[in-house]
């Protein structure tokens, strides 16, 4: 599909419309090695090669990136006062992508960050029911009876419980260490869930939504592209 000149380098962040066009008049761009000066050509990005000011542009229509999100940093695309998770993504070429989901501002670990709404909503649809894993430490003794609770559903205050959650004990004591499959993502819910049985979540971290699993080689606050592979997964291609 050719799309118009300008909106390809503005995509691709050059700069805003106003200043690419007046780039594009003045001469700045090459197409296929020749110069363009008009915003309106059609390209393909498929198939036209870019140049602006000598440097390549190449077009990305979709970008993923798996980000070790670090504590205070907040999930959001942007923000006038606080960093968000995006402004970590220094490589990124398009300028519209998003985190998929939340994480509390004081949690860590997995988030995807893309442009790909449709796989946003595939993996966030509550009908969907995508597992989302977490590593938690708690204030208290986690019990064998914390786990029937969670497996049968935890009343956080809602008109529902929780649905049916997998709690794992790796370590119980004064402070206890856990990990926790949940099916939902409402606000606060792991929190809500330990507190609902006289317990308080002092370290979260999410390890895995759906088959995206956090790259243990990134370091907290490092980001990487996803994989062909992981992409391909996540978006259905190998189904």
């Amino acid at each position: 599909m050719k799309i118009r000149l300008d909106k390809y380098l503005t995509e691709m962040s050059v700069g805003s419309r106003s200043e690419v066009k007046k780039a594009i008049i003045k001469g700045l761009t090459e197409v296929n090695g020749e110069t363009v000066k008009k915003p309106e050509q059609k390209i393909d990005p498929a198939l036209d090669q870019v140049c602006f000011q000598g440097r390549r542009i190449t077009y990305a229509a979709m970008e993923y990136y798996m980000l070790n999100k670090p504590a205070g940093v907040i999930s959001a695309s942007e923000d006038r006062h606080e960093t968000t998770v995006v402004d970590l993504i220094t490589e990124k070429k398009r300028k519209d992508l998003f985190p998929v989901g939340r994480l509390d501002k004081d949690t860590e670990g997995l988030l995807l960050i893309t442009n790909d709404g449709e796989l946003a909503h595939r993996l966030l649809s509550p009908k969907k029911h995508v597992d989302k894993v977490y590593y938690a430490k708690i204030a208290g003794k986690v019990t064998e009876e914390d786990k029937k609770v969670f497996a049968e559903g935890v009343d956080i205050g809602e008109d529902k419980l929780t649905l049916p959650a997998k709690l794992h004990i790796l370590k119980s004591g004064e402070e206890s260490e856990i990990t926790l499959t949940i099916r939902e993502g409402k606000f606060h819910q792991v929190k809500r869930m330990f507190h609902a049985v006289g317990k308080e979540v002092v370290y979260l971290k999410r390890l895995r939504m759906g088959s995206l699993v956090l790259d243990e080689n990134l370091k907290t606050g490092e980001y990487r592209a996803l994989t062909d592979e992981e992409r391909r997964t996540l978006t259905g291609e190998n189904e």
